[in-house]
């Protein structure tokens, strides 16, 4: 099958393309990497009257150090992110999860914004922003306003996204010195989407602890106790209480976070 017939525009500026967005028919959708837009237009998923191309907007494209964050426009790759080069205050965390999303063709094309305005849960960026606590930068018809990652992802292919408005840039905070990062996917095989994820920052000198189960039904599950760094048992009930459902279900994203947590505590 492929893709119904719609018109596409390729703005320069970011105005420009909130312009064509905000049409009234409401037909308008944006378009990056195409990672996950395109095969759901080749299934007729989603048949936008017109595709915005993005992906000229410099601004969408840039990576910068902004006082104590990180701060990634939403165009930028995968690939780049993955292949470092640019000035990182967390110590090579994104660089670390952009490697492990699945293969490099789909690094090369995919987008950091495509991936959280698609939020499948079982996307990398999802849990792993949610872990370090990003806060997504979004562009709409009245403005830009920032949305914290735990408040971003509403549920399953759910966000907070509103009428008209794209997501411009995430920025992630910088980490201390001191801080731990673990990240642990549960997959069948290299490249495919995760069944369960981990994702575990320890920074004390910021006084951060954070476990996130990802890859599950829904919204991430984020846990910001520190005791539960160290209660292995606690924070399985913690983790199952939040979950519910069938406990053999449950199990892998209990293994996930575990292995994760070890990878930050000696």
């Amino acid at each position: 099958m492929k893709a119904a017939d719609f018109d596409y525009a390729a703005p320069r500026t970011l105005d420009d393309a909130l312009a064509l967005l905000a049409r009234d028919d409401g037909a308008a959708r944006p378009v990056a990497g195409s990672q996950s837009l395109g095969p759901m237009l080749n299934l007729r998923l989603a048949q936008p009257g017109l595709l915005v191309d993005i992906t000229r907007i410099p601004e969408l494209r840039d990576i910068a150090v902004d006082g104590d964050a990180l701060v990634v426009g939403a165009c930028v790759t995968h690939a780049r992110l993955e292949d470092g080069g640019y000035p990182d205050p967390t110590g090579g965390v994104p660089a670390r999860v952009a490697a492990g999303i699945a293969y490099r063709a789909v690094r090369n094309r995919g987008t950091i914004g495509g991936s959280l305005a698609h939020a499948d849960p079982a996307a990398d960026w999802v849990a792993a922003l949610t872990a370090l606590g990003a806060d997504v930068i979004v562009a709409g018809p009245h403005g830009r306003r920032s949305v914290a990652m735990a408040d971003f992802i509403v549920g399953a292919f759910e966000t907070d996204l509103r009428p008209g408005e794209i997501i411009a840039a995430v920025r992630i905070p910088a980490l201390s010195e001191r801080a731990r990062w673990g990240y642990v996917k549960v997959c069948r095989k290299t490249g495919e989407f995760s069944h369960a994820t981990g994702a575990v920052l320890a920074d004390p000198g910021r006084g951060v602890a954070r476990c996130v189960v990802a890859a599950a039904s829904g919204r991430p599950v984020v846990l910001d106790d520190p005791r539960l760094l160290a209660d292995a048992a606690a924070r399985d009930a913690a983790v199952a209480a939040r979950l519910g459902g069938d406990p053999a279900a449950i199990r892998p994203h209990l293994v996930a976070l575990r292995r994760a947590v070890a990878q930050v505590t000696p």
